[in-house]
């Protein structure tokens, strides 16, 4: 399943890397060593790991005192075999003046209904992170005309969501990926259950609580995160800061473990509908939170005044995206912001309250690439812009019909971009002076050796929101 790192301070970070095999003990000591080469000549740290089958044989080795902004060598030896190597680095130090930071952002690579070309380009690129904003894999069973298959039907137990993790990191475009560079991650909802909201599943089985527990632990299993953030009893804290230096601030939040249930669901059902604003009053309740208060808090709180960029890992896109024409009555989709449209106000509320500038929202989810202007009033043309938004599309999951984001476009001024049409990830290129954002896309994610190029470019200056062609 290859090699991973991930959580990147200026002193250490986590290595990942899993065991395989049908007659592996319960417990196999895995040996790993960082270097400042290549040829693993001057090695920087060395350890030992053990990898257990309580936890699918998986190793999180925390290398420390490591030297703050480098780049580093890893590999793991274990039963008498060695992996391949990986390339790591470290964070800059607290106070650094970084001048660059080089990351690409990207989420839902359903195995299924396409390859990963975009990984393959993404690894060639000269990145510093990858920050990957969640539905790492999905549980479905393999859909009609699939590219290629799922192995297993619908995932629900520990076993298979270990088995759909195993076939997702077989890809070897997915495994250069994680090779190439450190990453953050966030989760959605496929790495537990489509449109799940909390300990309420989409079909309301009574049992989520305990596929809930197998999904997360299954999660932390496979992701290069620290034991610190093992699941404990069924919940699992993910959301976290992270700082580049004096350059930027990362704010990775959770959208699913602390929101409130979707407003008007579907009859006999729970999860997302797409609903007028007149029928379902839930949606202006200004006590719904997709974040939970505490996370809420949390955030508003931690908005730094000392960086010079804010970049908020969040899932889906924060934007207000009416469907309809909000003159003849608004009509929105409740899974994402718009169905926590109280909860938006907060957050956006908090920016303006502390005046924090350089703000820019990185989203996923949708299958679409958009470029927006965030403010507290959506409806008033001439309302401050308060953030920037790239939300990416996915890697390789399906999006929704192209003329139908057209047809919103005319209704949603503060959309810049908005294509469904294409799959890729997002570059961004992060200095003291501006933010760069390239829209990468492949040719076609059905090709596994699609070619990529840029469909737009766009900038921000840290001390004025808003995205403007590059």
């Amino acid at each position: 399943m290859g090699i991973a790192s991930g959580q990147p301070q200026p002193h250490s970070l986590v290595l990942w890397t899993r065991l395989t095999g049908d007659d592996l003990p319960p417990s196999v000591d895995v040996a790993w060593e960082m270097a400042e080469d290549e040829a693993f000549a001057r090695v920087a740290a060395r350890g030992m790991e053990p990898a257990v089958a309580a936890d699918a044989h998986t190793v999180h080795a925390e290398p420390t005192g490591l030297q703050p902004d480098r780049w580093y060598w890893y590999r793991f030896t274990a039963l008498g075999q060695r992996s391949a190597s990986g390339r790591t680095r470290t964070a800059p130090a607290a106070d650094a003046q970084v001048q660059r930071l080089e990351l690409a952002m990207a989420s839902c690579q359903r195995y299924d209904v396409g390859h990963y070309a975009a990984w393959r380009h993404a690894a060639a690129e000269p990145l510093d992170l990858v920050v990957f904003l969640g539905d790492y894999i999905y549980e479905y069973a393999t859909g009609a005309n699939a590219v290629r298959a799922h192995t297993g039907g619908l995932v629900r137990t520990l076993a298979a969501y270990r088995e759909r993790y195993a076939l997702y990191k077989s890809d070897p475009a997915l495994q250069a990926a994680h090779a190439a560079c450190p990453w953050l991650v966030i989760w959605d909802d496929h790495e537990v259950a489509n449109d799940y909201a909390g300990l309420q599943g989409q079909t309301l089985q009574p049992d989520f609580a305990e596929q809930r527990a197998a999904a997360y632990q299954a999660y932390w299993e496979h992701m290069p995160l620290p034991k610190a953030m093992r699941p404990v009893d069924g919940q699992m804290r993910l959301y976290q800061r992270l700082d580049w230096g004096r350059l930027a601030r990362f704010h990775l939040v959770d959208d699913r473990q602390y929101r409130d249930p979707q407003a008007c669901p579907r009859p006999g059902r729970a999860g997302s509908n797409t609903v007028k604003a007149a029928d379902c009053p839930d949606l202006a309740d200004p006590r719904r939170t997709l974040l939970g208060a505490v996370q809420e808090r949390w955030l508003a709180e931690g908005w730094s005044l000392h960086q010079r960029w804010n970049l908020l890992a969040q899932q889906t896109l924060m934007a207000r995206c009416s469907w309809t024409d909000p003159a003849r009555g608004a009509t929105f989709w409740t899974d994402g912001w718009d169905g926590y449209a109280a909860s938006r106000q907060r957050v956006l509320g908090a920016v303006a309250d502390r005046r924090v500038s350089g703000v820019v929202v990185m989203g996923g989810d949708v299958h679409a690439n958009y470029v927006a202007d965030l403010k507290l009033d959506f409806s008033d043309e001439g309302a401050p812009v308060l953030a920037t938004e790239f939300c990416g599309t996915s890697i390789s999951s399906l999006g929704t019909p192209q003329d139908r984001l057209d047809r919103a476009r005319g209704f949603n001024p503060h959309l810049h971009w908005a294509r469904s049409d294409q799959r890729g990830y997002v570059r961004l290129s992060v200095t003291p002076a501006d933010l760069q954002a390239a829209l990468r896309v492949v040719a076609d994610a059905r090709d596994v050796d699609s070619p990529v190029s840029t469909a737009a470019r766009y900038a921000v200056d840290p001390l004025r929101a808003g995205a403007v062609v590059a």
